[in-house]
């Protein structure tokens, strides 16, 4: 369709965007986190989950080198909490208008996490196209790219079923009917893919 990628013309300049994110860098996020994946395809039919949060980590690393946001840590801890990313020159711990949380889905519409905190999220949806057919030479494609202001009303809790002995997730919140609460929320969306029995597929059918 194009020799450029991702096209200008794939993103919806209607959605709205957290303070001084545009699509430009986006596009470079984009294509950063589809090069970085490319080394760990077969990771993704080991450990789908993995998969995932490289490419959340991946997402996060190209996010902060735009020098529009920054990874945000705890203050008395090394490990990191919500959000993920915050915007550079924000208080610490920022305002919600200020936090970036970054997730990445093989699913078209749900969205979990371990909290549910009102700020902005950006949810990157990508597919794995081992044979390379849908784009010649790519085997991770971001799809789909929503971005939204999620408010705490906007979660559900998600009760653990974890136990001794049996295993299981733990406790997160999911997005109370998540395909019309991101439905207008798609900035990035690549016109020759389209769902298909809860599933991305070619548009093409290949």
């Amino acid at each position: 369709m194009t020799d450029r990628f991702p096209a200008a013309a794939w993103f919806d300049p209607n959605v709205p965007l957290p303070p001084s994110l545009t699509t430009g860098q986006l596009a470079r996020v984009i294509g950063s986190v589809e090069s970085e994946l490319e080394q760990f395809v077969e990771i993704y039919f080991e450990q789908a989950n993995v998969f995932s949060a490289l490419a959340g980590i991946f997402a996060a690393r190209a996010f902060s080198s735009l020098m529009v946001y920054e990874k945000h840590r705890h203050t008395d801890l090394a490990q990191q909490r919500f959000p993920d990313l915050k915007r550079r020159g924000s208080a610490d711990p920022p305002a919600p208008n200020d936090s970036l949380e970054i997730k990445a889905s093989a699913r078209p519409w749900a969205v979990q996490a371990h909290y549910n905190h009102p700020g902005w999220y950006c949810i990157l949806r990508y597919l794995v196209d081992a044979t390379g057919t849908i784009q010649p030479g790519k085997h991770v494609l971001i799809w789909r790219v929503h971005v939204a202001f999620l408010e705490t009303a906007d979660w559900k809790y998600e009760g653990s079923g974890a136990g001794a002995g049996t295993g299981g997730r733990t406790h997160t919140f999911g997005v109370i009917r998540p395909a019309t609460k991101l439905r207008d929320s798609a900035v990035f969306s690549r016109p020759d893919i389209v769902i298909k029995n809860g599933k991305p597929v070619p548009r093409n059918g290949a």
